[in-house]
């Protein structure tokens, strides 16, 4: 659905924003810096399949917002191709790029970004608004995405009335209202409480379950990178590290910066018994659960007293399994992977 190729964002002079294609992105960099540019994105590649859920991770100053303002062309590129369904997003003219982010685009800002003097309703038909759907059509709509995000009977309240959570699921509510085909999500609950952010990540993964949306989620934490995304694509100083599963980039880390980002993973609650488990028929077993479950999960069912666990793929054959016994060393190598 959407993917850029070379992509890159450089601030500063002109005539630090020419890059070589024929040069190797160290020295494309070192050129632009010796022109005085500063370089925020380099060379970036990457795609987001429809319907599924990519996590843009990095430190701080990594590229990730920038990244994602890219993307859709809210921070115009320095260099590099963009494609949205098809259509070459960086030719498409400034008129009919706005009216696309309007019907196809939406987002969901950190500080929430409600407008004080307006109620819940208020807020959530502003988009349909802007694109001059009737009255009572916009309030309906809105209506719906107030109920879907939990909130009926605060449509008359206004943010002030609200808690964190409350405002960041109204932001959530506006962001859906127009059914727009891509998603965007800029590091959505730092401001939260922790027991808020998780409930937070549970009523993503539920929308995303319901609306089937295609989505660009940006964090700083792999815990919630790990729990709401398909895939992670991890920067450092504008460029991609390693893009994979969560899985993947903690058993197979491209480099010491990824291995580090990766340390204080909850790894219990990410990797599966797909990683671990023995290939092949068990005989006997006691109960079959999805491969792609939590080492977690297996853990509680040989405490609920199961010996010998089958693992079944997504038609149901089974295609390993785990004993009792396996258990410690498969949460052993999980935890040093």
């Amino acid at each position: 659905m959407l993917s850029c190729k070379n992509l890159w964002k450089i601030y500063g002079p002109a005539k630090a924003h020419s890059i070589d294609p024929e040069l190797p992105l160290s020295e494309n960099i070192s050129s632009v810096e010796q022109r005085g540019g500063f370089v925020a994105l380099a060379g970036v590649d990457l795609s987001v399949a429809k319907g599924e859920i990519l996590v843009i991770m990095g430190l701080s100053g990594s590229g990730k917002s920038t990244l994602l303002r890219c993307l859709t062309r809210l921070v115009e590129p320095s260099e590099g191709a963009l494609c949205f369904e098809g259509q070459d997003l960086r030719a498409v003219p400034e008129k009919s790029l706005q009216l696309l982010r309007r019907t196809h685009m939406s987002m969901v800002f950190q500080n929430f970004a409600l407008l004080p003097h307006r109620t819940v309703v208020g807020n959530v038909e502003l988009p349909l608004e802007i694109q001059g759907v009737r009255a009572a059509a916009r309030k309906q709509k809105a209506l719906d995405m107030i109920g879907l995000v939990g909130l009926s009977g605060k449509e008359d309240h206004y943010p002030y009335e609200l808690s964190g959570g409350q405002q960041q699921r109204v932001g959530i509510a506006r962001s859906l209202s127009t059914n727009p085909s891509l998603w965007l999500l800029d590091e959505p609950f730092s401001a939260l409480d922790p027991l808020i952010r998780e409930e937070m990540q549970d009523e993503i993964l539920r929308l995303q379950k319901t609306l089937s949306k295609t989505a660009v989620f940006v964090t700083h934490d792999f815990n919630e990178a790990a729990r709401v995304g398909d895939r992670i694509a991890l920067l450092r100083k504008g460029q991609l590290v390693q893009t994979g599963s969560a899985a993947e980039l903690i058993l197979n880390p491209a480099d010491s910066y990824v291995r580090a980002f990766t340390a204080s993973a909850e790894r219990s609650r990410i990797l599966t018994a797909e990683n671990f488990m023995q290939h092949g028929e068990p005989g006997a077993f006691d109960v079959q659960l999805e491969a792609e479950v939590t080492l977690r999960k297996v853990a509680e069912t040989f405490q609920g007293g199961a010996s010998v666990i089958a693992f079944g793929n997504s038609t149901g054959r089974t295609v390993g399994y785990m004993r009792r016994q396996d258990l410690g060393d498969a949460l052993t190598s999980a935890m040093t992977a």
